[in-house]
């Protein structure tokens, strides 16, 4: 009998949800870690982004929907949202778990 060593998938990040309300991502300020992935539900009843102002990652997010981005990389990563630039938000990232 021969044993052969299975891989195992990586073990999968948290999901980290962000409300957006009343024209805010609430909360304003996250910690997560590098393989999260951070969600935004919009419930709003008009569209908003989701930006970073690096330029990284631009996330759609419609009235009444939702949108997401994996964080792969430890940051403090500052964003906005493009149509409403007052909505700013910051999600710090760390390396460790």
């Amino acid at each position: 009998m021969s044993w052969r060593k299975l891989a195992l998938p990586a073990p999968a990040g948290e999901v980290v949800q962000v409300k957006i309300n009343d024209l805010a991502f609430v909360p304003a300020e996250i910690r997560v870690n590098v393989g999260d992935q951070v969600e935004w539900v919009n419930e709003d009843f008009i569209d908003h982004t989701a930006t970073a102002n690096s330029g990284e990652w631009d996330v759609m997010v419609p009235a009444g929907k939702s949108g997401q981005v994996q964080l792969d990389h430890a940051a403090t990563i500052t964003y906005f949202c493009r149509v409403h630039p007052g909505m700013t938000g910051t999600i710090h990232v760390s390396a460790n778990r």
